[in-house]
């Protein structure tokens, strides 16, 4: 059995699961609900973005963390066999992040395309499936690293919690305290560590919404130029994706199940 078979066992179990229809509707209702009560069609996108920020990040890194234990078992099975591990993880990672990637695609995708068929719409969806594979990524390292379900889950819920509210939080609070300081190029380092606000940064720079980017954000479109700005926050955002699941693949090769 090679990395595509076991690719379409976990696409095919995953589109089973009521889970991924549920997120799919509920994407799906915002999205059109969004556009349909703004009459600018930036404003609905700005809509959506934040929405999209807040519970696509959520159910991909909790979704992915319970499937991953959930599917324990048929992972020791799998081992069983004369399989490379990482042959084994990549294709769960592949048939997890497939699936919730079109779970994504087919809720917000759809209408995003349909009022906003322009770069910013494209940008909103590929910023989407960004940050999809960069919680699933997340996921996977968490579950490397922790065995015991509820320990897992409860991990999952405290980063995502830290990165998509707390972590806004204390660089306000590190703004105000140090707002008589020339502290630029420190605020555009935080950002690099904020897979989210680096999305929300890419969308804004697109729209060109200055007001509401943020000090950060306004700093970094300044220093860096705003496609360049779009360039290097989509590479950090790659690497976020990249980096935690290599991570968990080195971890898994040498884990005790």
């Amino acid at each position: 059995m090679d990395m595509i078979k076991i690719f379409k066992l976990i696409f095919k179990d995953i589109l089973k699961n009521k889970t991924t229809l549920v997120f799919l509707v509920v994407l799906a209702v915002m999205s059109w609900v969004s556009f349909s009560m703004e009459d600018d069609v930036n404003k609905g996108l700005i809509t959506i973005m934040n929405e999209i920020l807040f519970i696509v990040p959520l159910m991909s890194i909790l979704f992915s963390t319970i499937y991953l234990h959930n599917c324990r078992e048929c992972i020791v099975l799998l081992l069983g066999h004369p399989i490379r591990r990482a042959t084994i993880w990549n294709g769960i990672y592949a048939g997890v992040a497939s699936s919730l990637c079109l779970a994504y695609l087919l809720g917000a995708g759809i209408p995003i395309l349909v009022y906003s068929f322009n770069m910013a719409g494209l940008l909103m969806i590929f910023m989407g499936l960004c940050i999809t594979l960069v919680f699933v990524s997340l996921a996977f390292l968490i579950c490397s690293f922790v065995s015991d379900k509820s320990k897992g889950i409860g991990l999952a819920l405290v980063l995502w919690l830290f990165l998509a509210l707390i972590y806004d939080g204390i660089i306000l609070f590190i703004l105000f305290q140090f707002s008589d300081y020339p502290i630029d190029h420190f605020m555009i380092g935080t950002l690099m560590l904020n897979p989210i606000d680096l999305a929300r940064l890419q969308m804004l720079i697109k729209l060109d919404v200055s007001a509401i980017m943020g000090y950060a954000g306004a700093a970094f479109k300044e220093l860096v130029g705003k496609k360049a700005g779009i360039i290097v926050s989509f590479l950090v955002l790659v690497l976020w994706v990249v980096l935690p699941y290599l991570w968990s693949v080195r971890l898994f090769r040498k884990k005790d199940l």
